[in-house]
C-alpha cells in the first residue's frame, strides 16, 4: 500500500490524496503533526532522492528558522536535524511507492506510475 507523508491543511497534501482516492488508489496517511516524522523513513528519503529535494526552502517553515540554522544545513546529516525539528521543513506529500519514493505532488507522474 502506498504511504502518504505530509500535513493534513496543506493544499498539495490535499490534492495529492484527492487525486490518488479520484484514482482509486489505496493509501494511507502519515500526519507529520500527530504521528512524527519516522526517522528510519526519513534516511531513506535522504539517500534516495537527496537533502536539497527533501528540504523545502522555499516555504514559509524554512523563512523563518533564524539564519544560522539555515546556512547550518549544508548536508544530509544537517537537513536530518532541521527537518526532525521542524517536520514542517520537508517538502510535501512524501510518497512511499512499492518502487521508490516521490516528493511533491505530479499527476503525470504518478499517472505513469499506475
Amino acid at each position: 500500500m502506498i504511504t502518504v507523508y505530509g500535513i493534513p491543511n496543506c493544499d498539495t497534501v490535499k490534492k495529492a490524496r484527492a487525486w490518488l482516492t479520484d484514482h482509486g488508489v489505496e493509501h494511507h496517511f502519515h500526519d507529520f503533526k500527530k504521528q512524527g516524522v519516522p526517522e528510519a523513513e526519513l534516511d531513506r528519503w535522504l539517500t534516495a532522492v537527496g537533502w536539497e529535494t527533501i528540504i523545502n526552502r522555499k516555504g514559509t517553515t524554512w523563512r523563518q528558522l533564524e539564519e544560522a540554522v539555515r546556512a547550518g544545513v549544508t548536508d544530509a546529516a544537517s537537513a536530518r536535524t532541521v527537518a526532525l525539528a521542524n517536520p514542517s521543513v520537508i517538502k510535501r506529500p512524501v510518497l512511499q511507492w512499492a518502487d521508490g519514493i516521490t516528493v511533491g505532488f505530479d499527476a503525470a507522474a504518478w499517472q505513469a506510475r499506475l
